[in-house]
């Protein structure tokens, strides 16, 4: 299976994001992809508080997921729809959600990340518990022929819930992030590989690239790895690209067939 995992620079301007991430993930299909990964906060990345969250979060499916539900059943593809600000009723907080749109173009499954990113990155402190509620459970899609464990950019750091996805049995975990430039240089391709290593499974990285108007910079350098941590494709580390890779069965069988005890 040939998937895809776009890297975006994306600003304030929701409707302009949306409608970016739909021409890249059109692009991808005409390219032969069957599964296509959008970066964490595709539709919106800038200053947030709670009128701001008002304005942007959306219930599921609303605006900024209905353009992808179109594709996904024209195309017969499926879209891990990076993540978006999922509304929650009565709060002035959201979810941070990722969605799985099936090839069927329906919402399959949505997994709302766990770990919230709090943290001071050069002069920037970053408080995502703000703004978001974290979410409580693991979630495991089907992707085709293979199970698929969903995590979201910090949710890196902790190995527990990957680790919970490969005794699954997961062959992907995805990780749509907007990992930043100074912690993204030091650990993201080590983060990457290891979770990637440690659960024989491809991880699929998608990642936002380019500066915000708050002025947090992004790593880029997406990445699509193997079951045995082989870099099957990494994207720049400024420039809005698409990456490819073949997610191959055989890779993972001849892992896990040398590794067995990993994933017991």
């Amino acid at each position: 299976m040939k998937i895809a995992a776009i890297q975006l620079n994306v600003g304030e301007l929701k409707e302009k994001n949306i409608a970016k991430a739909v021409h890249f993930v059109k692009e991808a299909i005409a390219r032969g992809s069957k599964a296509i990964f959008l970066p964490e906060v595709f539709n919106y990345r800038g200053p947030l508080d709670k009128s701001v969250l008002k304005e942007i979060s959306e219930r599921i499916p609303g605006e900024s997921i209905k353009p992808f539900l179109v594709l996904a059943k024209k195309h017969r593809v499926f879209i891990v729809a990076g993540s978006i600000y999922e509304r929650i009723p009565n709060r002035n907080k959201c979810y941070n959600t990722s969605v799985v749109i099936n090839d069927y173009g329906r919402v399959s499954a949505r997994y709302r990340k766990i770990n919230l990113f709090d943290a001071v990155v050069v002069d920037r402190v970053i408080r995502e518990p703000q703004n978001f509620s974290a979410g409580k459970s693991a979630t495991i899609s089907p992707l085709g022929p293979m199970r698929m464990g969903m995590t979201v950019c910090y949710d890196l750091r902790f190995p527990d819930l990957y680790r919970k996805y490969g005794k699954k049995g997961c062959e992907i975990i995805s990780v749509p992030s907007n990992f930043t430039y100074e912690t993204g240089k030091a650990h993201w391709e080590v983060l990457v590989r290891a979770r990637a290593i440690e659960n024989l499974a491809y991880v699929v990285a998608p990642n936002q690239c380019g500066i915000s108007s708050t002025g947090v910079e992004a790593f880029g350098n997406s990445m699509i790895v193997d079951p045995w941590g082989g870099i099957l494709a990494r994207a720049s580390t400024d420039r809005e690209e698409i990456i490819f890779a073949q997610v191959q069965r055989e890779a993972l069988e001849y892992s896990r067939a040398i590794l067995p005890m990993i994933l017991r």
